[in-house]
């Protein structure tokens, strides 16, 4: 959700966007642009994204519990809150909450993945 009026009705330079506080199952797309795109998502314990193909440079930023990634053909790998993952245009990926804590990440695709295509 964009917001980028000032309260006197004038466009303001920035646009400020909004994401969900959650402690359930949440996947949200925050920003889509032609640069960026930019996703939140909150998982309980045990939950998994589908297995799928990166369609950008993603870099996750684990902002809450742990993410469990399985990249490619290596084995799964766990990244603590405060870590900031590099994936590859087109790894083959899994990644999953296998802790007892709420996982949160925010996941930043750049260049858009509009325009691989």
């Amino acid at each position: 959700m964009t917001d980028n009026l000032k309260p006197e009705g004038k466009t303001m330079i920035e646009k400020k966007y909004s994401y969900t506080l959650a402690d359930t199952k949440t996947i949200e797309r925050i920003v889509s642009d032609e640069n960026v795109d930019i996703n939140h998502m909150v998982l309980g314990p045990g939950e998994a994204l589908p297995e799928h193909d990166t369609n950008s440079h993603v870099h996750m930023l684990v902002v809450r519990g742990a993410v469990t990634l399985r990249l490619g053909d290596q084995g799964p790998h766990d990244y603590p809150a405060g870590s900031i993952v590099a994936i590859p245009y087109l790894t083959h990926m899994n990644a999953s909450n296998m802790t007892e804590e709420i996982l949160e990440i925010f996941v930043i695709k750049a260049p858009s993945p509009a325009s691989f295509k």
